[in-house]
């Protein structure tokens, strides 16, 4: 490979516990013995900005360092194309790269980008393309939350106190006791049915939230996209969230897995979410696409 090595760090990723790690990552990524550019951006816009950037001038290769959603916007600018990506877990949330056999450990994982440079070795690895009305297409790696926990989400997001985690376990509460079934129109692969539910993620890998195990059966490189979704009372949601951690949720007679390469949703009043990011409101299209991102490491 010829030209930068160019690097998207957050440094607050994980809540700022690997800051000081930076480093020591640049240092492992510079054993490809290409130049290391670390991105200026102060903002998601400056960042995804300077994503497309890189990968229009000739980087040669982009690596992510931080949680799922940093390395979403990373993947904005490398799906479809022949740059190679390369995500270093320093995140709260790091689905992706654990879900693509990245190692767990940040300089491990650059370590491993480093040589796979130097080597030229890449690994194809799927995406999933989200469409809706007037959007341009956005790409995901991990999931597509379109129930409850997008309601969640959005409920959190909405809320200006508390701070942290503990503003998710308000919205929680307060999504709980207004818990409802919504009725989606889902097709897959263009087979149409109505049901209602509370549960509904779609995952080109099997977890989110830092590995809760939403889609257990997802797998990034079967040209596919899985399918949960799930009609169960308030009382069964909750006993069912200690299970999703091991993926055995999906054994209850009520919620039910499905697998198709194009996944249609259509509901009233749900904005989605994916890779923990806000996304497009319902109704949107997302489309599995083979081997979208050659993957270092």
């Amino acid at each position: 490979m010829s030209g930068e090595l160019v690097v998207l760090a957050n440094p607050e990723a994980g809540r700022g516990r690997h800051r000081d790690l930076l480093p020591q990552v640049l240092d492992r990524l510079a054993e490809a013995d290409l130049p290391v550019r670390l991105l200026d951006a102060g903002t998601r816009a400056e960042a995804q900005e300077a994503c497309h950037s890189a990968a229009a001038n000739g980087a040669a290769a982009l690596v992510a360092v931080g949680g799922d959603g940093t390395v979403h916007l990373a993947l904005q600018a490398v799906a479809g194309t022949d740059l190679p990506f390369g995500a270093v877990p320093a995140g709260t949330g790091n689905d992706f790269a654990v879900e693509t056999g990245v190692p767990a450990e940040p300089i491990a994982a650059a370590a491993a980008i480093a040589d796979a440079v130097k080597t030229g070795r890449t690994r194809p690895i799927d995406l999933a393309r989200l469409t809706g009305p007037g959007r341009a297409p956005m790409w995901y790696g991990s999931v597509l939350a379109a129930g409850f926990d997008a309601v969640v989400n959005e409920r959190a997001n909405q809320l200006s106190w508390p701070r942290g985690p503990r503003r998710y376990d308000l919205a929680i509460a307060l999504e709980l006791l207004r818990l409802k079934a919504r009725r989606y129109t889902l097709r897959l692969d263009g087979d149409e049915q109505v049901l209602n539910a509370v549960l509904l993620a779609v995952g080109n890998c099997a977890s989110y939230g830092g590995g809760i195990r939403i889609v257990p059966t997802a797998v990034p490189t079967d040209g596919l996209l899985d399918v949960v979704l799930g009609d169960v009372s308030r009382g069964q949601l909750v006993r069912l969230k200690g299970k999703t951690y091991k993926g055995t949720h999906v054994d209850h007679p009520q919620v039910h897995t499905y697998r198709a390469r194009t996944v249609e949703i259509e509901a009233d009043g749900i904005t989605t979410y994916v890779d923990g990011e806000r996304a497009y409101p319902l109704p949107v299209t997302i489309t599995a696409v083979p081997g979208a991102v050659r993957l270092l490491g």
